[in-house]
C-alpha cells in the first residue's frame, strides 16, 4: 500500500519492489491525475475521491411492531 505517496515517490519505490509484490497507490488519487498514477506500474489505484463527494441518503428499515 503506497498510501499518499506523490507519482515521483511511487517511480523510487517501484524500483525497489521490483514487481516483487502487488501494489497499490491511494490517497491524493483523482480523475486528474490517474492517468499519472497509472503510469508508475501499480497493480491497482484506490480513487477516494469518487465518494467524497457522494451524498448519502437515509435507507434505514424501521418496523412497526403490533
Amino acid at each position: 500500500m503506497l498510501d499518499n505517496f506523490s507519482v515521483a515517490e511511487i517511480d523510487q519505490a517501484m524500483q525497489i519492489i521490483k514487481g516483487n509484490f502487488e501494489t497499490e497507490a491511494s490517497g491524493g488519487v483523482n480523475l486528474d491525475n490517474i492517468e499519472q498514477y497509472a503510469k508508475t506500474g501499480v497493480d491497482y489505484i484506490s480513487v477516494g475521491s469518487l465518494i467524497h463527494q457522494a451524498q448519502s441518503i437515509d435507507l434505514s428499515l424501521k418496523a412497526v411492531i403490533v
